[in-house]
């Protein structure tokens, strides 16, 4: 007998457990609140669909390629894939690094103040100034302003950041300063740079070998233009990085090749004075001075032969080591935004029926997990 209740306990856990049918009763019974809220949220969403502001994106396809080193293509791709084939030399940048250079404060700093083109605006302008004089906030971000978000508006108000006094003469985030100096942003810049953050990213593809730029915008033209001068900016910045001891060395010898250069010039022209005045002189003492010159004249004739190979040298460095990203897949202006009206109207009507699903539930079961969680005094007292 043991045995049998033993046996049929499954099957009465099985019926005590959810009732699909009273689920769908209750539900049923409950229709007039489900399709309150739902029409509600589909209202809200219709508001949301119609004032949303579009989006549009643009992705371009690139492949890095190291020309400088030996077997730099093969150095690349294994640097890639995460393996060391110890072919790259000291001055490699690998392609890993340079979503962290999209990242990057001066990368975003430049791009925010590059000149796009807009609808709105007769001129290109740069990010930072449409969004001071040309962008308006919509409704709906209106709205949120000053319902979800006046709390956090009150907050800021309050707690207004303090102004930073620099010193005299400084230029923070300068190029060409002997002494590394932070960048300082004002709230606007900052703004952008939040902005930039998500609208402008790259890809690495570890196992391809090649890098995704994805841009999103608020106008096809400016979207696209956006991309331009971010493929650009990363060409320019990695040609930065990875010829930067290149071009330190080719300064160098520049400056250096000029000083001998005038030295040797110097030279030449006190040796010609020399040797006009002393044609009718054979005194010791000119033969002496005039051997002099010409042995200066002949150490830094020598030196200046040598100087204008090593330039030669330097500048045929430069160019061997600047780094080129072909691209596959070119920039196209889009024809359709990103984000769907639709879809928007689709997701609010969603949430809302499941909110209303979740209050008709809410209300029938509420008092049994109430019950559940009653100690054994309350119940008593109940």
């Amino acid at each position: 007998m043991d045995q049998n209740n033993q046996y049929n306990n499954p099957m009465v856990e099985e019926e005590e457990g959810i009732d699909i049918m009273a689920l769908v009763r209750n539900l049923w019974e409950g229709r007039k609140t489900i399709l309150i809220v739902t029409g509600i949220f589909i209202v809200l969403g219709l508001m949301a669909a119609i004032t949303m502001k579009r989006t549009y994106t643009v992705s371009t396809t690139m492949v890095p390629q190291m020309s400088s080193s030996r077997n730099s293509s093969l150095a690349s791709l294994a640097s890639l894939a995460g393996m060391d084939l110890g072919m790259t030399q000291t001055s490699e940048l690998s392609p890993l690094v340079y979503p962290q250079i999209v990242s990057s404060v001066p990368y975003k700093v430049e791009l925010m103040h590059a000149p796009l083109h807009f609808e709105k605006a007769d001129t290109a302008v740069s990010l930072l100034t449409y969004s001071k004089e040309y962008m308006k906030p919509g409704f709906m971000a209106q709205v949120k302003k000053y319902t979800i978000g006046l709390p956090f508006l009150l907050l800021s108000k309050l707690s207004k950041p303090k102004d930073v006094t620099l010193p005299e003469g400084w230029e923070p985030g300068a190029a060409g300063n002997a002494e590394p100096r932070p960048y300082t942003v004002s709230k606007d810049e900052e703004k952008m740079l939040r902005y930039l953050g998500g609208a402008v990213n790259l890809a690495v593809d570890k196992k391809e070998g090649y890098l995704t730029l994805t841009v999103m915008g608020m106008e096809p033209v400016q979207t696209a233009d956006l991309a331009i001068k971010a493929q650009e900016l990363l060409q320019s910045e990695v040609t930065r990085f990875r010829t930067q001891k290149a071009a330190d060395e080719l300064k160098y010898i520049q400056e250096r090749y000029e000083e001998v250069k005038k030295e040797a010039e110097s030279y030449q022209a006190a040796l010609a004075v020399l040797t006009d005045r002393s044609q009718n002189m054979t005194t010791s003492r000119a033969r002496l001075e005039r051997e002099r010159l010409q042995a200066k004249y002949a150490v830094t004739s020598a030196v200046y032969s040598e100087l204008a190979k090593q330039l030669e040298t330097a500048k045929m460095k430069v160019k061997r080591d600047t780094p080129i990203l072909t691209v596959v897949q070119p920039v196209t202006v889009p024809t359709k935004p990103s984000n769907s009206r639709a879809k928007t109207l689709i997701i609010w009507t969603f949430f809302g029926g499941i909110l209303g699903c979740g209050i008709v539930l809410g209300k029938q079961y509420w008092p049994k997990v109430k019950e559940m969680f009653q100690t054994p005094e309350d119940k008593e007292e109940n």
